[in-house]
């Protein structure tokens, strides 16, 4: 089984990191390829790719970590093969699941690893999945409450817990994601 976690990681924070862990645990999984989308098809990102590439090694550091050239997930899937491939997103990522390019088709490929924390409405994931054409191939697993948002740092907000450690030195150095 072929472990994918893609995002923009603008940056990469605390949250991300516990739900790779999560999943790892959950899904006995050494590693993860870690996808860093050069050009996300969904939103607009703050820094470069070969920026956010940087930060998310720093926060990966027993993953690989590479760019990943296709706007949407489906693209990935289709372009390149992986062993048995679990896609892994967080619960509030799975909300929007029908919303996605080709989402049954997403389904066909890989099987999702879905993270949830205490207190997210699990009636709105389960809804989301009772849509779906094959709901067996989504799995949910849990992951401990985390307050860390990419929007938030990129907005200027600092704290220890938001980002681990070596990605803070990088957003120091590199004088990224201040106040406007």
């Amino acid at each position: 089984m072929t472990g994918l976690f893609g995002g923009a990681f603008d940056p990469p924070h605390s949250g991300h990191v516990a739900l790779a862990a999560g999943a790892k645990e959950a899904f006995d999984l050494p590693r993860l390829l870690v996808l860093v989308s050069a050009r996300p098809g969904h939103k607009a990102t703050q820094s470069p790719p070969e920026v956010r590439l940087e930060l998310a090694r720093a926060a990966f550091p027993d993953d690989d970590v590479r760019l990943d050239p296709y706007p949407r997930t489906i693209d990935l899937l289709r372009a390149e093969r992986f062993d048995q491939p679990l896609f892994v997103m967080g619960a509030d990522e799975f909300a929007s699941f029908l919303a996605w390019k080709e989402p049954e088709a997403v389904l066909d490929l890989a099987e999702l690893a879905v993270g949830t924390r205490p207190g997210y409405p699990q009636d709105g994931l389960e809804l989301v999945a009772a849509r779906l054409g094959r709901p067996e191939r989504v799995h949910f697993f849990e992951i401990p409450p985390n307050a860390a948002s990419s929007t938030a740092i990129r907005a200027g907000a600092r704290g220890d817990q938001l980002v681990p450690p070596a990605v803070a030195a990088l957003i120091r150095q590199r004088g990224l994601y201040t106040e406007a």
